[in-house]
């Protein structure tokens, strides 16, 4: 190794005999900067007050016998480590499998000094290679507690700013698992109601027999059971935010109710007399198409009118192929705790996977896939078989010949684009199209900004 002014850290862990001791003489004469400690919790502590880039363990010391501590260790720091044991105590299975799971090599005794400082080396160049790799990647903040980098989620994101500052009815649709909640709850933090009350209410998961009951409340003894007064939902969120989700589940009957309550900003609670005035925002959303819902005489139009002032939609993941790997990466963060000790990341096999498959569930699913992978996996890489994902799983739905051509064009287009940073002439060279032509393929596929969502500011 170079004799660096800033030399490579080396930990040694275990009890420091006459051998390591001359171990250590060695490698800090070969330019190592070497640091010691005598047990796993020393070991634990000096791993806390500084960095170190590679470690050396001494299993055959007898105060280094708690194998599940030592595997805790070797994981969360980070780095590689090599082992120094006696030749007898490779006939424990328990000891082969832990150097097999956990180091990178074993050697041993008496050591042969120039292999460890060999292998040390290569354990740096490792560290400093993942160190580098980890500081290129620059994980997405969270937008609203969502992430994403594609124009299309740009939109959303935009059109959540602008319609939280205007106090009218909010329609967000979107296939379920996308994220509507998370877009109200958004829209509601930013708007000028964010300190008052914030009720969501689930029209499919109610019985329609309690919808009514749920969301204008009654008075005691309006019918059977109701044994004392119940404050309706709307009038709970009275000066905040009613966010109606799967607004689409609610029966007919009831909509003459909500349609009236829009109308006027009155309710009347089952079995009074009075009406209440309430002063509430509404926002509702659903996975159904509303509008083929009014023309097969699902859902009222004049109520569907009232709700869909202003819109949000939300693209599913399936549109969002490029967002795929970047929240996968985000979720295996932000719940790295609950993850088995030696997952340190996906597989590339399994990125190419989750890049085809077709995401039914959307964003819920792949939380849902990425947290079980990170508890169930056994090795340092999720593997598609971790996420239940095989290659007979992730071929995509039948598609045209012209869909599949689109679908090329367009994530040619934005890879062109990303890569050199939206300037058009410079991503139409590398295209090798004209100017006008690159044009014309952005507006046909919604990349330009002339194409944003507009806001619907319809009259009501």
């Amino acid at each position: 190794m170079d004799k660096m002014e800033n030399k490579a850290r080396l930990l040694m862990v275990g009890t420091l005999g006459s051998g390591q001791q001359r171990l250590i003489q060695r490698m800090t004469d070969k330019g190592w900067n070497v640091s010691t400690a005598g047990t796993l919790a020393q070991a634990e502590s000096r791993l806390v007050e500084g960095e170190h880039e590679a470690g050396i363990f001494c299993l055959h010391d007898s105060g280094i016998s708690d194998l599940k501590r030592v595997e805790r260790l070797v994981v969360r720091s980070d780095m590689e480590w090599m082992a120094l044991l006696g030749e007898p105590e490779l006939d424990d299975p328990l000891l082969c499998r832990t150097l097999g799971d956990l180091f990178m090599a074993y050697q041993p005794e008496p050591v042969d000094i120039d292999q460890i400082d060999c292998l040390m080396q290569h354990a740096v160049v490792m560290k400093r290679l993942r160190s580098e790799a980890a500081a290129s990647v620059v994980l997405p903040r969270a937008e609203f507690g969502m992430v994403g980098t594609v124009p299309a989620m740009h939109k959303v994101f935009e059109t959540i700013r602008r319609v939280a500052l205007v106090d009218a009815p909010v329609f967000i649709s979107g296939e379920s698992g996308t994220g509507k909640e998370l877009a109200a709850r958004a829209i509601h933090e930013r708007s000028p109601r964010a300190s008052a009350p914030f009720i969501t209410v689930n029209c499919g998961a109610l019985p329609g027999s309690l919808i009514q009951s749920e969301l204008f409340g009654h008075e005691k003894g309006a019918f059977t059971g109701a044994s004392q007064q119940k404050i309706g939902q709307i009038e709970a969120a009275a000066g905040g935010t009613l966010f109606l989700d799967e607004i689409g589940d609610l029966p007919l009957e009831l909509q003459v109710n909500l349609l009236r309550f829009l109308e006027e900003k009155t309710i009347q609670r089952i079995g009074a007399l009075d009406e209440i005035h309430v002063d509430v925002r509404v926002l509702s959303a659903t996975h159904i198409d509303l509008e083929k819902a009014v023309e097969k005489g699902r859902f009222r139009e004049d109520l569907f009118h009232r709700l869909n002032v202003l819109r949000v939609n939300i693209p599913p993941l399936r549109e969002r192929q490029e967002d795929i790997e970047i929240l996968a990466r985000y979720f295996f963060n932000k719940f790295i705790e609950e993850k088995s000790m030696k997952v340190r990341g996906f597989s590339l096999e399994a990125l190419a996977l989750m890049r085809q498959y077709h995401w039914p569930g959307n964003i819920r699913e792949l939380i849902n896939r990425v947290r079980r992978a990170m508890v169930m996996c056994e090795q340092r890489l999720v593997k598609p078989t971790d996420l239940g994902l095989e290659r007979r799983a992730s071929i995509r739905h039948a598609i045209t010949l012209e869909e599949a051509r689109n679908c090329a064009d367009k994530e040619a287009l934005i890879g062109a684009l990303n890569r050199h940073k939206h300037k058009v002439k410079k991503a139409a060279d590398e295209l090798g199209v004209s100017r006008v032509t690159l044009y014309r393929l952005m507006e046909k596929h919604q990349l330009g900004r002339k194409n944003e969502q507009a806001i619907s500011l319809s009259a009501t």
